[in-house]
């Protein structure tokens, strides 16, 4: 079985079908690896990353007090220069030359062990080898109900495969962050609360209550004959903005929120410039027609439960054409996995939309790839619109974050995980008050 597809960097099949690489053979230089993939990527980053050596001069303006960036100043004596020597460690290029390198060990040293395992991992998604951990289960009986005090928790009352290895656990937990990682916050046994984490403020207890009161309704004792037909309440949406590689996961994946909370319908609605990023064989996309006006592309057959829609656009303009309105604070929440909102590079275009956001007084739930990342997007916020946003939830690391690490093509030694925090946030609510 091969990998899913829709994930970004997911690997061309292996010549015949044979297994490429032995799981004790995972380790190759990028350079010289048995799969063309990588190879391409090794040749990407040495025309594309420079070294993070502080003798050379700034590419850039450093984007955090971490960046490699920050240790070149004005003492830098020579010009920039492409990665090419690749560590013997890692098998990554991570400098320009071995005597840069060896100069630079003390640093890189850091984050060799965990480049080896990115190295590693990368070649076990194109080893060839069967892959259990990425078939999932289906529906299980309400009365077992899933566990969500941390993966491991969660993946055996789910009834997953058994997972006994770091590797395979690496790669299912990649794809399974997006989902479960909003399943997580919004379940009521959410391991995110007031009293042992502190996590979840009061204002974050009354959103979710009202989440909550819908997510899990009591029974009504309606199934599928016709004395048995019962009203129903409207599916709950959750619209994940600046939608990128999660808008073409695999459905099975997404489906496994709706497998969290049972007796509930959910419309997931992706939206972004690059929402439909990863997804060529859908391409062209839809006409716009006065019934179709954004050209949206709809999925509504992968569940009974679940349902699909996306939109290549800025949510900004669907906002102001009132296409999603009204919103419900009991059946609609916003999602932004990794959104860059206070991104040098990326924050104008949050610049239209999060007051529009704010005005909904709908949850929103962001994620960051760093710590840092999630409180340059906070403080922006914050910032922006001031008293005009109440934190529902504090700035902190995911339980259920990737337990995989990624690297960036642009900057070797630029190393993150999905999701590795979360937080929530949402327009101020003013309570009336009487007066005498």
């Amino acid at each position: 079985m091969a990998p899913p597809p829709g994930v970004a960097n997911t690997p061309s099949p292996t010549v015949s079908g044979n297994v490429l690489l032995e799981p004790n053979n995972l380790f190759h230089n990028f350079s010289d690896s048995p799969s063309p993939d990588i190879r391409r990527r090794a040749a990407f980053m040495k025309t594309h990353a420079y070294c993070p050596h502080p003798s050379h001069h700034q590419t850039r303006m450093p984007q955090s007090p971490h960046d490699p960036e920050a240790r070149k100043g004005t003492n830098s004596t020579q010009l920039p220069a492409f990665v090419r020597f690749e560590c013997p460690d890692c098998g990554i290029p991570v400098s320009c030359s071995e005597e840069h390198w060896a100069d630079d060990y003390e640093s890189h040293v850091e984050i060799c062990d965990t480049l080896r395992e990115i190295n590693e991992d990368d070649h076990d998604l194109r080893s060839g080898r069967f892959f259990p951990e990425f078939e999932y289960p289906g529906p299980q009986m309400e009365e077992a109900l899933p566990n969500m005090t941390n993966w491991d928790t969660y993946l055996y009352t789910r009834e997953y495969t058994a997972i006994n290895e770091e590797r395979p656990l690496r790669q299912a937990t990649k794809l399974l962050t997006y989902p479960v990682t909003i399943g997580s916050i919004l379940s009521e046994l959410s391991p995110y609360d007031i009293r042992r984490n502190g996590r979840l403020t009061n204002e974050g207890l009354k959103s979710l209550s009202a989440l909550r009161y819908n997510l899990h309704p009591p029974r009504t004792g309606g199934d599928d004959t016709i004395k048995g037909l019962r009203l129903q309440s409207p599916p709950l949406r959750i619209f994940i903005l600046g939608a990128r590689a999660e808008s073409s996961l695999p459905r099975e994946v997404w489906q496994q929120l709706s497998f969290l909370f049972p007796r509930v319908a959910f419309h997931l609605i992706f939206i972004g410039p690059e929402s439909m990023a990863n997804r060529d064989a859908e391409f062209p996309l839809p006409e716009r027609t006065p019934g179709n006006p954004f050209g949206a592309v709809v999925e509504d057959r992968i569940s009974h439960e679940m349902k699909i829609s996306t939109f290549v656009e800025y949510y900004h303009t669907l906002h102001q054409a009132r296409l999603f309105h009204p919103y419900d604070p009991y059946f609609d929440c916003f999602v932004l996995f990794h959104p860059g909102l206070g991104h040098p590079a990326s924050s104008h275009e949050w610049a239209d939309s999060l007051p529009q956001l704010l005005e909904t007084k709908v949850p929103i739930i962001s994620t960051g790839y760093t710590e840092w990342d999630m409180e340059r997007d906070r403080k922006w916020v914050e910032e922006k619109m001031g008293g005009e946003m109440d934190i529902l939830m504090k700035p902190g690391e995911n339980i259920f974050r990737s337990l995989r690490w990624d690297l960036n093509d642009f900057d070797p030694a630029d190393v993150s995980c999905g999701n590795w925090g979360v937080w929530a946030f949402r327009g101020k609510r003013y309570e009336t008050t009487m007066k005498d």
